[in-house]
């Protein structure tokens, strides 16, 4: 008869501590992987939270994740009083942030974290009062597809714009130099109207265009007219022709 040694209890507790942590680790890692989907979190219904989590690209029609900044701006009140006091936590697949109160800057906790991970969790603690497990899954990265960058246009007609994304966001906004801010619904497509444009007489123009998509979450464990908004920005630059009509 073989005989078959059994491991020690060492062994053992060792073996089942590490399936404990690689299992917490792979459930912390999908949690903030893109398509993990968002999540109104819990609380104790007494902060108001206005939360902006936005990203910038570093060049014109950056594709890659690691071509942006992103920004972290938190407002939290209780009872329409500011909170400056407490522990403000954005988490993403690149590790958490602790946010700072700045009473510079609008009363908001700040902070940013370079490149652009689309998932951000949210947490907020305040002695008794709390907003925890927020989690917006946000937006993908989007590329203009026309015009191409730099494309020299006519200011005077109407300017067909597309751009590449894989899902549509909930709410997309568009910046034009003649025209400011506009709200588009993120199609993937719009039609710039005629004079939207900056142009001169008599030489060319260039134009920045910006186009920004967004996805919110309102938290469940936070008071109404709360909100949290994970956003992404591209740009790309056009010159307009000169209109010698001006």
């Amino acid at each position: 008869m073989t005989n078959v040694s059994k491991p020690d209890t060492l062994t053992v507790v060792l073996g089942l501590l590490t399936a404990s942590a690689l299992t917490a680790c792979g459930g912390t890692s999908s949690a903030f992987e893109p398509g993990a989907g968002n999540d109104t979190g819990g609380g104790t219904g007494t902060l108001r939270i206005e939360g902006s989590i936005s990203a910038d690209s570093n060049r014109p029609n950056a594709e890659l994740a690691a071509d942006f900044t992103t920004e972290f701006r938190i407002r939290i009140q209780l009872n329409g009083v500011t909170v400056t006091t407490g522990e403000v936590t954005v988490t993403s697949a690149s590790g958490s942030f602790p946010l700072t109160y700045s009473s510079q800057n609008n009363n908001d906790w700040e902070g940013a974290a370079p490149g652009y991970d689309e998932v951000y969790g949210l947490d907020v603690v305040s002695g008794a009062d709390e907003v925890t497990g927020v989690r917006v899954d946000g937006p993908d990265i989007h590329t203009f597809s026309a015009p191409l960058m730099g494309a020299t246009v006519d200011s005077t007609l109407v300017l067909d714009l597309a751009w590449d994304r894989r899902q549509a966001a909930d709410t997309a906004s568009l910046d034009v130099p003649e025209i400011d801010t506009i709200a588009i619904t993120d199609s993937g497509t719009y039609a710039l109207s005629a004079g939207a444009l900056k142009a001169k007489p008599d030489q060319a123009e260039t134009n920045e265009l910006r186009l920004r998509r967004a996805n919110r979450v309102i938290p469940a464990g936070a008071t109404v007219g709360s909100e949290v908004a994970v956003s992404i920005r591209t740009e790309i630059d056009v010159v307009a022709q000169p209109n010698p009509a001006l």
